[in-house]
Order: C-alpha cells, then structure tokens, then sequence
C-alpha cells in the first residue's frame, strides 16, 4: 500500500478515538442525572481504549519490537481496568489491581533502553507527589483499602518518575517526551480520581478525568512509533 493511501488511516483513527472518548465523558456527565444515558458511557470508554490499542499496534513498521509488546500490555491491562470501574457494582479492587499491571507494564517498556531511576530526582518527586496525595487523603480512604492503595501509588508514581528520567536521559527524543507526557498525566488522572472517590464530588470528575487519561494512552501510544531497533536494549 502507498503513503498516499495509508495516511489518512492515523487522522481517521484520531477522529474515531476522540468521537469514542466524547462519547464517554458525555454518558459519564449525564449519567449522574438521567441513568438512561448510562449506555453511552460503557461503548465509548472501552472503545476508546481499543481504537488507542489499534494506534500502537499500527506502530509496528517502525517500533523495537520489544517497547511495542510492553506498550500494547499496558493499554490491554488499561482496558480491562476500564470494564472493571465501569461496571455496575463496586469493582474498584480489581480495577485496581489492572491498571497497577498497566503501570507495570509501561515500567518494563521504558526501562528497555534506560537505566533505572538515572537521574533519580524525577522519580523522588514522583513518590513525593503520591505521598503527598495519600497523606492528605489518608483518612478519607477505607482501612482495607489503605495497603492496595499503597502499593498502586508506589508503581504509578514509579511508571511516572522513570518515563520522566528517560526523557531527561534522551532530551533529544521525541518519542521519550511523549511517553513522558503521557505517563505524568496518566498520574495527574489518577490523581483527580483519587480525590473524587475519597473526598469528592470533584465538580465535572469524570470530564477531568477521562480526558486526561485518554491522553496520555494516546501519547504512550505515539510513542511507540519513534523506538527504533537499533536502541532497544540488550
């Protein structure tokens, strides 16, 4: 297939994901007050997710091969994450638990060429925002949530902090300030979340929310298109 033909394929794409996404924060909104509207909420937020999976899987041609498995884990496990919160009934454990494998897994991708915490301050004042954030809502948050909540700021903060280092170790790459972008709003997401189940209602959450998180899926994605073989590491 030529580049002339293939190349509305990504604007296409980009508009399906943003029509998917609006589509969530808008059944999300209304929702809160005419439930019927439910419905529109649970298609457009895992069909988001997907349509940002296909934008990383199409990224093959010109991605290390290792960074694009790892990436492609991530926003799967983000997906099931999705279906798990969305659902009716109280999933947010398992929820959870999906997104800290998401997280996990966008780890490994970024550590494929880059050292751990090299330079460490990013990943210090990634851990200081999420001790910060469970200091002030420590007491808002269940006992018998309080060391799975732990253990989930930890990594994001981690999967912050390194996406962060390696952007500052490759100042030059692109795709590195991508992913970094991608991975500190991820945080910034997750945060607001945090703070409109524990100490909420944050006013208009779920538009702070999504938007942010559809985000940065969709930067870690375009990421995966500038990591060359060449620099994937041994």
């Amino acid at each position: 297939m030529s580049g002339r033909r293939a190349a509305p394929y990504p604007r296409l794409l980009a508009a399906a994901t943003l029509a998917a996404a609006g589509a969530a924060i808008a059944g999300a909104l209304l929702a809160r007050e005419a439930p019927g509207w439910v419905w529109l909420h649970w298609v457009g937020k895992p069909l988001a997710t997907v349509l940002i999976l296909a934008l990383a899987w199409r990224a093959r041609p010109a991605s290390s091969p290792r960074y694009r498995r790892w990436i492609l884990a991530g926003i799967a496990c983000s997906l099931a994450g999705d279906v798990f919160l969305m659902l009716p009934g109280d999933l947010f454990v398992p929820g959870l638990v999906a997104f800290l494998f998401a997280h996990a897994c966008l780890i490994a991708a970024f550590l494929g060429d880059s050292r751990f915490a090299a330079p460490a301050w990013p990943l210090v004042a990634c851990l200081a925002w999420g001790a910060a954030n469970l200091a002030l809502l420590w007491n808002a948050i269940d006992a018998s949530l309080r060391v799975p909540v732990i253990v989930y700021v930890a990594v994001l903060a981690t999967m912050g902090g390194q996406a962060w280092a390696r952007m500052r170790m490759r100042r030059a790459d692109a795709a590195a300030q991508l992913a970094a972008r991608g991975a500190l709003v991820f945080m910034l997401s997750d945060s607001v979340l945090a703070w409109d189940r524990f100490r909420g209602p944050v006013p208009l959450a779920s538009l702070w929310v999504l938007a942010a998180y559809y985000l940065a899926l969709w930067w870690i994605a375009r990421s995966v298109q500038g990591v060359p073989v060449e620099r994937e590491a041994a």
